[in-house]
């Protein structure tokens, strides 16, 4: 089916697909177009910087809670090889292209890091610092989600995209849960490093 950004900003925690539907008739009009800040592009910029620098941190945070063999066994448990997430290719130039993969990839993510919050809050509920620090970056994440949606409403006119998720892990066993958890935050720190590299140059020049 089809996902208009406001079912998406709901973010459904589950694993799902839709059909890209970019809308460039012009009688057709985004239902948020009204609603970009003045420094939509600024903020866009810090919140993106903001997820690059602190990713590491989180993912080694996270490796450490978990205990082992998570820790000593980082690269066999925690290898994100044939754990879906979305793309970010150097061969998108254009913004319009930028965007719609930065909507898709944080979309991913927020309901990603939503799983992995809840799986936390079960399996280390005393882990404050972790927790603070998974509660920060989704919303800061979400702050970035709501951003690229007006981004892509008012530039582009597109209020509908493909978008899939991750496997949601609530009936998974606990191994499983802090499985996921590793692989989606291991992905995340390569990818959302990639991503920066790509995206700041655009909103840098605007």
């Amino acid at each position: 089916g089809v996902f208009p950004f406001v079912a998406l900003l709901l973010l459904q925690r589950r694993l799902v697909a839709g059909r890209a539907l970019l809308v460039n008739d012009r009688s057709a009009s985004c239902p948020i177009n009204s609603l970009c800040r003045s420094n939509v592009y600024e903020q866009t910029r810090k919140q993106v910087a903001l997820l690059n620098a602190t990713a590491q941190d989180l993912f080694s945070l996270y490796l450490k809670c978990q205990g082992e063999p998570f820790s000593s066994e980082t690269d066999k448990l925690c290898s994100p090889n044939g754990f879906f997430f979305p793309d970010f290719h150097e061969n998108r130039t254009s913004e319009k292209e930028v965007m719609v993969a930065m909507y898709k990839l944080f979309a991913f993510l927020n309901a990603s890091l939503g799983n992995i919050t809840r799986d936390q809050e079960e399996l280390n509920p005393t882990a404050k610092e972790l927790l603070d620090r998974l509660h920060n970056t989704t919303k800061t994440t979400q702050g970035l989600i709501s951003n690229l949606t007006c981004l892509l409403c008012k530039n582009y006119n597109i209020f509908q995209v493909d978008v899939r998720y991750g496997p949601n892990s609530k009936d998974k066993r606990a191994f499983r849960k802090k499985q996921q958890g590793c692989q989606v935050l291991r992905k995340y720190v390569q990818v959302i490093s990639h991503a920066a590299r790509i995206l700041l140059p655009h909103l840098s020049s605007v």
